[in-house]
């Protein structure tokens, strides 16, 4: 037994020894690399910036000039290439607002919404389809206004011909004369009230009262179109929850039964047909 404890205790103390001299090891190992690393690390050229000291005069004034910067050249306020891209990523960001403002997409997608709720179908057709053709009757609608402020502000600006203050007027003119068309005179006194403002002409109003009192227009026009989409419809709900009561089956849901009988209508009246013509003739 005295031999076994002093042979565990010798035991211990050569693993304490051990694991000093691995970890003194160890340590001497990782100062030496680190050295090692950074004197590879430091090149011919970062010897030579050590030699050369702080930056030349030419160099602060080349490291000063990087950047954004405005350039006017002959006093046409001229803006330079970063500006532009960055003013042309700004309003690539904001397109899906400025669609949903300035163009016939608000109605469409309103009514297109209403057709879906009034047959009674949850999810048919999907949302991506309606989006996509709200989206390509927007577009099919929108044509001739976008050709013109092509034609009057695009095409002029990269030719060179008129400048960005000019080409903003010019693209401006036909947006506000589709929205002219389209907004109610008294949705357009409303914010002309609430501005505090007196305008003698339809000219004289800024674009940004022109924009909300559109905006209310077209939510109006597409809720009555709306409510004239629902008539047919719950007139099939009331003749099948009537039919359902004379038999005595109260127990069993009306629209179950009155929406294959919707869906039947809707396909040979030619529904799809009347309500995209309908939606298409009144902004013409």
């Amino acid at each position: 037994m005295k031999h076994l404890s002093k042979w565990k205790k010798r035991y211990c103390l050569g693993s304490v020894i051990f694991a000093l001299a691995v970890l003194l090891f160890s340590f001497g190992f990782s100062m030496t690399g680190q050295t090692t690393a950074y004197a590879a690390s430091i090149g011919s050229e970062d010897i030579n910036d050590i030699h050369r000291g702080p930056d030349t005069p030419e160099d602060t004034t080349s490291n000063q000039t990087d950047g954004l910067a405005l350039t006017y050249t002959n006093n046409s306020g001229s803006l330079s290439t970063p500006i532009r891209m960055m003013l042309t990523l700004t309003i690539i960001a904001l397109a899906p607002t400025l669609l949903i403002m300035l163009t016939s997409y608000t109605r469409i997608i309103i009514v297109l919404h209403f057709v879906r709720t009034a047959i009674g179908t949850q999810t048919a057709p999907p949302n991506q389809v309606l989006i996509g053709l709200a989206l390509i009757l927007t577009c099919f609608i929108m044509w001739p206004t976008f050709t013109e402020i092509n034609e009057k502000a695009i095409k002029p600006l990269d030719a060179g011909t008129i400048t960005q203050t000019e080409a903003l007027a010019e693209a401006e003119k036909p947006l506000r004369d589709f929205m002219y068309g389209e907004t109610q005179t008294k949705d357009l006194k409303i914010f002309v009230d609430i501005s505090g403002e007196e305008y003698e002409s339809y000219d004289e109003v800024p674009f940004t009262t022109l924009v909300p009192a559109f905006m209310l227009s077209e939510l109006r026009t597409a809720f009555i179109i709306g409510f004239l989409i629902y008539i047919p419809f719950i007139v099939i709900d009331m003749v099948v929850a009537s039919v359902l009561m004379s038999m005595g089956m109260m127990m069993l849901p009306p629209t179950t039964i009155s929406l294959p009988f919707k869906i039947l209508l809707f396909v040979l009246a030619d529904g799809w047909g009347l309500v995209i013509k309908g939606l298409v003739e009144t902004f013409m």
